[in-house]
């Protein structure tokens, strides 16, 4: 009885924050629910197995697993998102922070998961290859290649080296 209090403490606790970790990774707040449900739900059938400083860790493995295969699904790629209609005018801070959302979903989904984890969970790359189960500088790769990818669709000017300079 104790586990079972234990787990639903730790369900309200983290709940809202899995769920905005697996928005911004799958950009749908329906299908960031269902994502942080599914976890909930196998989080709940592991739990005699899981160690209860690993919690987070096998939620946000599970979360970021779930986006990526849901997005390798083909009636996603067909699935067409229509404009938002008419919405009051927002802040520049608040343009600027749904022009990264809508820029973070045009990220691949294997990068966009380790830029949620590495920059809005606040992971160190060590971290994110325990939740993602790859190497530290497959992490490191991807989080170079996200960076740079949401730079190019910002209309950031790239960082590092010119072209033609030595290192």
């Amino acid at each position: 009885m104790a586990d079972r209090w234990e787990f639903s403490q730790i369900a309200q606790d983290r709940a809202v924050i899995w769920r905005r970790e697996a928005f911004l990774m799958c950009g749908d707040w329906a299908l960031a629910e269902d994502l942080v449900q599914t976890a909930l739900l196998r989080l709940y059938t592991r739990w005699q197995r899981i160690d209860p400083g690993g919690v987070d860790s096998y939620a946000r493995r599970v979360i970021a697993r779930l986006a990526i295969d849901e997005s390798r699904r083909p009636y996603r790629r067909a699935e067409l998102r229509h404009e938002l209609p008419d919405t009051p005018a927002a802040s520049a801070e608040h343009a600027d922070a749904l022009d990264v959302r809508a820029a973070l979903q045009q990220v691949p989904p294997r990068q966009r998961a380790v830029l949620v984890l590495r920059y809005f969970s606040d992971l160190t790359s060590t971290e994110v290859a325990k939740v993602l189960r790859i190497s530290e500088g497959t992490v490191r790769s991807q989080t170079a290649r996200g960076l740079t990818t949401l730079r190019q669709l910002l209309g950031e000017p790239a960082t590092g080296p010119a072209k033609g300079s030595t290192r």
